[in-house]
């Protein structure tokens, strides 16, 4: 199957692939679209199954950060880049210099930042490059915290919309993956008073939430089961999905994972559940309006305070969603699709 015939592929601009043989690289780059600005997006490594994954992957991603961009009101438009490969195995800084060239062969169409299987520290070797990376120690660096921010932020509004609530405090949230983001988010919904269950495929991460008062671990195969106000997914996307949706005891779906449903009519089966969906590409811009902000005047204070706009724009589209009886995506799709789509109409 080509790329042009692949469900995912949408009008794409560019779908990029590369071998460097010295360092073993392979990559792909997706440019989604371009009419707000350069595309911006991370790049991740991952041991993909195969090929046709991180293709899928690539376009489904690249996508989302063309709607996140504009839904965040940021100027640029939307890309991503995968890595095929283990990071714990065969990430080194010769592969990470070659895709830091390859992402320069694009010349500033697509700009770069850390996702997952990157860190900050491979933004600064792909520095050396190119100018295009972003997020390197000396500029906005990790962007997680802004990341989980905004998710916190997310929450509190879906919570705020379908349990008329303004607090959390008391509020059980179960929270899917404990990267950098869910441990944030898990830190800010603690301090908040919400009672945590907690689950990751690494015990280690499992630990160190485990000392929040009252977190509780279960199972990562059972986190999506647990009785809980919020599911928070935070770990890879798809995870809503026929399997796991009948199986799920939440009012709200709310976290940080992108490509949250696994197919778009998953939506529709939330919505008929009764459960409140925050669209993935507006609760977690945060990182991405982190990294837009790097530069001479970056300011950490400016950025929290700008992630902080997540709250109205979620609150806007559950109720627009609730008005139309439509699902919230919906709802942010055109949203977002009117803000870029109406770009192209004045460039034109």
């Amino acid at each position: 199957m080509s790329v042009f015939s692949r469900p995912d592929f949408d009008n794409h601009e560019e779908v990029v692939f590369h071998h460097d043989r010295a360092s073993g690289l392979k990559a792909i780059i997706a440019v989604h679209n371009r009419n707000l600005g350069p595309a911006l997006g991370g790049c991740r490594m991952w041991p993909y199954e195969s090929d046709d994954e991180a293709i899928d992957d690539v376009l489904r991603l690249s996508k989302g950060m063309t709607y996140k961009a504009a839904m965040a009101g940021l100027d640029f438009g939307g890309g991503k880049s995968v890595i095929i490969g283990d990071p714990h195995r065969d990430k080194n800084d010769a592969l990470v210099l070659a895709m830091g060239r390859f992402i320069d062969s694009l010349n500033g169409r697509y700009h770069s930042g850390e996702d997952v299987g990157m860190t900050v520290g491979d933004m600064d070797v792909m520095r050396r490059v190119t100018p295009y990376a972003h997020g390197v120690s000396d500029g906005s660096g990790n962007p997680s915290p802004a990341t989980a921010w905004g998710v916190f932020l997310g929450i509190k509004a879906a919570v705020k919309h379908r349990l008329d609530r303004e607090d959390l405090d008391g509020v059980s949230v179960a929270v899917q993956g404990l990267g950098s983001v869910g441990q944030s988010l898990c830190e800010y919904l603690c301090q908040a008073g919400a009672k945590l269950t907690v689950a990751d495929i690494d015990p280690a991460r499992v630990r160190d939430v485990q000392q929040a008062p009252g977190a509780i671990a279960v199972g990562a195969s059972e986190i999506h089961r647990v009785a809980a106000d919020v599911f928070a997914p935070c770990a890879l996307g798809a995870g809503l999905n026929d399997e796991t949706i009948p199986e799920l005891q939440t009012m709200i779906v709310a976290g940080s994972a992108n490509n949250q449903l696994a197919e778009s009519r998953h939506g529709l089966v939330l919505k008929e559940r009764g459960i409140l969906y925050a669209p993935d590409y507006v609760i977690n811009a945060g990182g991405v309006i982190d990294i837009a902000a790097e530069g001479p005047d970056y300011s950490t204070a400016q950025v929290m305070k700008r992630v902080e706009g997540i709250y109205d724009t979620l609150m806007q589209v559950f109720a627009r969603a609730s008005v139309e009886d439509s699902m919230p995506e919906i709802v942010a799709d055109r949203m977002a699709e009117a803000r870029f789509m109406g770009a192209a109409r004045q460039a034109a």
